[in-house]
């Protein structure tokens, strides 16, 4: 097989997913490593790899994607650090560094929504479209994506879990969960605001429970405000929020009303169950865009 052999870290704050492969169709092995202090974290990942290369050869790169907040930037001497992160014992963590340091390749690191992003652009359900959005809504809340190929950046990377968005007080006194900010976009609509909210975690409340109609409508509050600003061609959503079945068609029509004609595009007006979307890739999307940002890394002098 020619295609080059990559190596991804899906970096949660519960666990690691790490995977060698070349693509969605050849993960030659992977494993799950629990999230506990940074170096036991890395040197159990770092002792996967070589276990792996020694089996399957070596590897071209490697893609980190990685919670964060975290500094993407190659031209920085802080690239590759977990930064501001709330996860206990990890902030200021230099993770892509000593990725890169013990094993030698180009490392891709990005954020992991980023980074499904990129994937489900080169393999899943954002292939050909561009400007791209992916949302996660889990433990946290969290959005990345493309513009003319190129993953968003700027000061560092898109934090679309921390929008403000309208706070339903009426029907809703919850404060938020969010330790920064207590009732943006994450603190009202992320599982810990689920579980804060109604006192059981969403996959434990039935498809029927008022907790639905509530969730979708601070989650098509996100949607809208995106599409406003960034006019993307699809936006996937995912995470394990979205696993609740009945909610993401809830957000569409939600969406379509508080838009209400105004963006008026046939994605929205005529087809917007092909517009707003769950991943292709599944539960894979963090893992296989950490080879897609391997990929990437490979065809960038900056990340050598």
């Amino acid at each position: 097989m020619n295609n080059p052999l990559f190596g991804g870290i899906e970096a949660g704050g519960t666990k690691f997913i790490c995977a060698v492969g070349t693509g969605p169709e050849d993960i030659r092995a992977d494993v799950s490593i629990p999230t506990t202090t940074p170096a036991e974290t890395i040197d159990t990942a770092l002792a996967f790899f070589r276990k792996e290369t020694a089996v399957h050869g070596p590897l071209k790169a490697i893609g980190i994607a990685a919670f964060g907040p975290l500094n993407p930037d190659p031209g920085s001497p802080n690239w590759g650090t977990i930064t501001t992160t709330p996860k206990p014992g990890w902030a200021n963590t230099p993770l892509g560094s000593a990725v890169r340091e013990a094993l030698g390749v180009p490392v891709g690191f990005d954020t992991d929504v980023n980074g499904a992003a990129l994937g489900e652009h080169r393999w899943g359900a954002g292939q050909g479209c561009d400007p791209l959005v992916y949302l996660t809504v889990g433990t946290g809340i969290g959005g990345g994506g493309l513009i003319n190929g190129e993953l968003m950046h700027g000061l560092i990377h898109p934090e679309m879990g921390h929008i403000s968005i309208p706070h339903h007080w009426d029907k809703d006194p919850y404060p938020g969960s969010c330790p920064y900010h207590g009732d943006c976009l994450e603190g009202l609509a992320a599982g810990p605001a689920l579980e804060g909210r109604w006192g059981k975690p969403g996959n434990e409340l039935p498809p029927e429970h008022p907790a639905w109609d509530l969730e979708a409508s601070y989650l098509a509050e996100a949607v809208a405000t995106i599409i406003s600003i960034l006019s993307p061609h699809r936006i996937i959503i995912g995470g394990g929020v979205l696993e609740q079945s009945t909610l993401l068609p809830k957000i569409r029509r939600l969406v379509d009303a508080k838009l209400n004609g105004y963006v008026r595009h046939p994605s929205i007006l005529d087809s917007i169950d092909d517009y707003i979307v769950a991943p292709g890739l599944g539960n894979k999307a963090g893992v296989l865009g950490a080879f897609a940002l391997a990929e990437h890394a490979l065809e960038s002098p900056a990340h050598l």
